[in-house]
């Protein structure tokens, strides 16, 4: 990865917040110097825990970190939430992005970069046509790691985001055809923060469908009673407390069949 980067710079990393992009962004930091920027959309659809860790990651490794918002909450396309919404939310970001590598540093071309692994090509990623149209690189898919191998690496480099779960972002949450808005991206981050906070449970999603939020917990979580009542009465509350905070939303409850990737994607 190190050989790629030098060979794209300079750079700009578009860092998420989540273990792949971080760790880019470590190795880009490290290898390359003055000759990249780490950029990040703190927008609606971000968990506030992760643009935390970007800045905590900022902090510690010296990052040229730049704020930047991406405009995807303004874009219709998005918001309709259609079965290729990540391709216009990167389209947005991209766009955002390419205009800051032209003019970050001094009159020399620079590549837009992101965190896309080999795992990345095993699923429908409408993301990854939108970095293919603005010239998005990807050197840790070019340089053949997949997933397993990021952890590694960050492991290896002592990185504290090694092993956090999988962060994917909030619209993620929300069911094909089901319109995007801030109001349900915040009830969606307090209501997983919540779970997670008086559970202590990590793998928790909260997803909408219409005017329902369903949450999906670990099959482990599901089969062990003393779990599950734990649980029950923090979702009693959120059944009480979001639809006061997105009336879009008229009830929470628990979802009987766990946990499952991808759920509220709909392609068809």
């Amino acid at each position: 990865m190190p050989a790629v980067l030098v060979s794209l710079a300079p750079c700009v990393v578009a860092v998420s917040g989540g273990v792949d992009s971080l760790l880019l962004a470590v190795v880009a930091g490290r290898t390359l110097g003055q000759d990249v920027i780490m950029a990040h959309a703190a927008g609606p659809s971000v968990p506030p825990e992760d643009s935390a860790r970007v800045g905590e990651t900022a902090a510690a490794e010296g990052w040229n970190l730049r704020l930047v918002t991406a405009g995807e909450m303004d874009d219709p396309n998005y918001v309709n939430n259609p079965v290729d919404r990540c391709f216009y939310c990167k389209s947005n970001l991209y766009g955002v992005l390419g205009g800051l590598a032209a003019t970050a540093f001094a009159g020399r071309a620079a590549t837009v970069v992101s965190g896309a692994n080999a795992d990345d090509l095993s699923d429908y990623r409408p993301g990854m046509e939108a970095a293919k149209r603005f010239g998005v690189r990807h050197p840790m898919l070019e340089a053949g790691m997949a997933k397993a191998d990021v952890r590694a690496v960050a492991r290896e480099l002592g990185l504290p985001f090694a092993d956090i779960p999988a962060s994917p972002c909030l619209s993620s949450r929300i069911f094909t055809g089901t319109p995007v808005t801030a109001a349900r991206l915040a009830a969606v981050a307090a209501a997983e923060a919540r779970i997670r906070r008086e559970t202590g449970f990590s793998l928790v999603r909260c997803r909408v469908e219409g005017c329902a939020m369903r949450v999906e917990l670990a099959p482990d979580v599901l089969a062990d009673a003393a779990l599950l009542a734990a649980v029950a009465p923090v979702i009693a509350a959120l059944n009480r407390d979001i639809p006061n905070q997105c009336p879009d939303i008229t009830g929470v409850s628990l979802d009987p069949r766990g946990y499952q990737r991808g759920r509220a994607f709909t392609r068809t």
